[in-house]
């Protein structure tokens, strides 16, 4: 199963980051649904993540196999953009040069913030009918 991106699917910098992938992702390696939906809810009960804190992205790895793993936060930013590839790689690579321990509080910081900077719907977006088939919580 290809990585799946769990994010705030009423957050504009959120939709904003999907659609970024969704332009650059020319292999369509990523899946998405929102945090919102029961299937983010079933993952992340599984991991011991609290499924009603939106103040994060996740990527799912190996979804249903034994080593199923979840990344969080700056990690799964990091992830995101090395699947990019290209220049988004090499931004990738400069962001993991800086410790766990200063990324994480800087998208904190921004996760605080991220509705008030760039903005906030009330239901998610619906995908376009091109990449409806990448959303899994439709």
């Amino acid at each position: 199963m290809p990585p799946i991106l769990l994010y705030d699917g009423v957050c504009g910098l959120c939709n904003r980051f999907v659609q970024f992938i969704l332009r650059r992702d020319r292999n369509a390696v990523f899946r998405f649904a929102s945090l919102q939906s029961s299937f983010a809810a079933r993952i992340l009960s599984g991991h011991g993540a609290n499924p009603t804190d939106m103040d994060t992205v996740y990527v799912v790895l190996n979804y249903e196999l034994p080593d199923e793993s979840l990344l969080s936060r700056s990690d799964a930013v990091v992830f995101v953009l090395k699947q990019l590839g290209s220049l988004w790689r090499a931004a990738a690579f400069l962001l993991q040069l800086l410790p766990k321990f200063l990324r994480d509080p800087a998208y904190n910081a921004v996760a605080r913030h991220r509705y008030r900077i760039f903005g906030r719907s009330d239901v998610c977006p619906a995908p376009s009918d091109k990449d409806q088939n990448r959303f899994l919580d439709q």
